[in-house]
């Protein structure tokens, strides 16, 4: 299910572009535009989920395809020091309401001496 109003739907359809890290038939990763730290990616399902809750109720195979892809990326782009976080609901601070989990880290590997 895609939601034409959905900012991730639209990136998940490629109607909007965005700086692809990876993807898999579920799921898909890229740069978030307003990083907070050195790496800053996100990670959402290509079906429109309103957050992780809904995600994990609805769908284990994509939250597991979420939760693959997501944790790849960050052993590849991070030293192996890494979060993998999601926000439910305004109050959490959930901007977006597409599931999607940030992958963060303050070193990335390409950064090591």
């Amino acid at each position: 299910m895609i939601n034409p109003d959905c900012i991730f739907c639209r990136i998940a359809s490629k109607d909007i572009q965005a700086n692809l890290v990876a993807e898999t038939e579920l799921s898909l990763a890229f740069w978030d535009i307003s990083p907070r730290q050195p790496i800053h990616i996100l990670v959402i399902p290509k079906n429109h989920h309103a957050n992780i809750a809904e995600l994990t109720m609805n769908s284990p195979e994509q939250l597991v395809d979420l939760m693959q892809l997501g944790t790849q990326i960050a052993l590849e782009k991070s030293t192996g020091s890494f979060r993998l976080s999601f926000n439910t609901g305004e109050e959490a601070g959930q901007t977006v309401f597409h599931a999607h989990g940030h992958i963060t880290s303050r070193t990335p590997k390409d950064q090591i001496a």
